[in-house]
């Protein structure tokens, strides 16, 4: 299983991106997906995740309400739309899959960096 992250750039605050992850590889439609992100000299930090089976969605208490996860199993793709964006969401973001809730996952996909400027 492979994950590979992409649509990362340099945005201004206030501005929306939207990062894509692709999955090769079998039973990605049994996947539960999440993202998460870092900076330098910290911990990964959960950002997003969504159930295989039923779609449902859990958000980071820092990104509720501007980030929106979502999956399209015919194209083995995961999602990320960031709304909002604040010069805190800087950070590379990596897709994760095959685990469950908010952390203690199999795979990982290479990371994408995000930069908001004020």
């Amino acid at each position: 299983v492979q994950l590979q992250a992409c649509g990362g750039g340099l945005v201004q605050a206030g501005d929306s991106l939207r990062l894509s992850c692709a999955i090769t590889g079998r039973s990605f439609q049994k996947f539960n997906m999440a993202w998460f992100r870092q900076n330098p000299g910290k911990e990964r930090e959960f950002v997003a995740s969504i159930t295989w089976n039923d779609n449902r969605s859990d958000y980071a208490d820092s990104v509720k309400g501007r980030f929106t996860i979502s999956r399209d199993n015919a194209k083995y793709t995961v999602y990320l739309q960031m709304n909002s964006l604040k010069p805190a969401d800087t950070a590379v973001y990596y897709c994760a899959g095959g685990g469950s809730g908010r952390a203690s996952y199999n795979y990982w996909g290479q990371g994408t960096l995000v930069t908001v400027s004020s």
